[in-house]
């Protein structure tokens, strides 16, 4: 009989999870953001060397755009808002720890690439999709 509740209650949280409407506050902290303050969120969670990577910048100068010594180009800018959008769609579920490592790993649905590569290959809609089905699947 417990296992039945179990059963029950494990449905309706993967139920409520796949009707939760995610990523509606992280689009919009994207927007309204500094620049340094995204760069720094990410710095954060996925560590200065891969913010460099999927910028293709150094990590000195990752470092100085945390530091508000310069802001990054418009390009970088949208490929760090959209990592930025990736990074808290996971975060919302997962540790930083987690998130990290789903950045940095092989990945099934993309070809078993690791997701910070293809965001530096202008491939952010593709990863952006893996991060939903990665949540959606619990």
């Amino acid at each position: 009989m417990l296992s039945f509740w179990v059963s029950a209650w494990y449905a309706q949280c993967m139920t409520n999870l796949a009707m939760r409407p995610l990523g509606r506050s992280v689009h919009k902290a994207s927007v309204e953001l500094a620049s340094a303050s995204i760069v720094a969120r990410l710095q954060e969670v996925l560590g200065r060397d891969v913010v460099a990577i999927i910028t293709g910048k150094t990590p000195r100068q990752v470092s100085r755009w945390v530091a508000g010594e310069a802001k990054p180009p418009l390009q970088e800018q949208r490929l760090l808002r959209d990592t930025f959008q990736v990074v808290e769609l996971l975060a919302e579920v997962d540790p930083d720890e987690v998130v990290r490592a789903w950045f940095i790993g092989m990945n099934p649905q993309l070809e078993d690439a690791a997701p910070a590569e293809l965001i530096a290959e202008g491939r952010v809609r593709d990863v952006m999709a893996a991060a939903r089905a990665f949540v959606n699947a619990g």
